[in-house]
């Protein structure tokens, strides 16, 4: 299932300040292109999912999941089974007895002789997790940051003003002059990548299976 636009077409047009309603197509192109482009950057879905599903490398005290914000309540649990490779044991884990979690972070506990903190194999003298976890999660903004909505418009409003990409144009005395940030159709500039470092998941915040 396709996931939702960062921002609306009401929102561009007003971003716009154009009085007269947008084409849809172009409009709804225009904010697809530029939520890609945003999520493409971040490697995060930024709108919320349910339930999502997860297989992550363990054998580390530190399990980071892939999506963050990470949503946990009691409409939306997280579920997260061991898999011990070569057993094919699945044990479930906890959290508050097996791990503790700060934000997207499953952390196994320190060494305690009759606890299931220690994790696999028990003999390890800090707790770890076993060779693969797996579970499900929820994860996302209910409600999609003013940042993320602000680059959003941004980008599709360059889509819309200047989809040839042109430098300048100009039509009998009137001239127009364009600037570089919106030359590229979908493409973030370096303001934007600034206002997205917060939300961007880097190279070694996980390990996928």
């Amino acid at each position: 299932m396709p996931l939702p636009l960062l921002a609306t077409v009401d929102e561009l047009k007003d971003y716009l300040q154009q009085t007269l309603p947008l084409a849809p197509g172009p409009a709804q192109l225009a904010l697809r292109l530029a939520s890609a482009a945003i999520r493409r950057h971040t490697k995060q879905t930024i709108s919320f999912v349910a339930a999502d599903e997860f297989m992550i490398m363990g054998g580390e005290q530190v399990l980071k999941l892939p999506q963050r914000p990470v949503v946990v309540d009691g409409d939306n649990p997280l579920t997260v089974v061991e898999i011990v490779d070569g057993t094919g044991l699945e044990i479930p884990a906890l959290e508050g007895r097996d791990f503790l979690r700060y934000g997207a972070e499953l952390h196994r506990g320190e060494a305690l002789p009759t606890s299931r903190l220690m994790g696999w194999p028990r003999r390890r003298p800090t707790g770890i997790w076993a060779d693969r976890v797996r579970g499900t999660y929820s994860h996302g903004y209910q409600e999609i940051p003013d940042e993320i909505v602000g680059i959003a418009l941004d980008l599709a409003a360059a889509s819309m003003s200047n989809p040839r990409r042109i430098r300048s144009e100009s039509s009998g005395a009137v001239s127009v002059t364009y600037t570089v940030e919106t030359f590229g159709t979908g493409s973030l500039t370096s303001d934007h990548r600034d206002m997205l470092r917060d939300f961007k998941r880097t190279a070694f915040s996980v390990r996928q299976t």
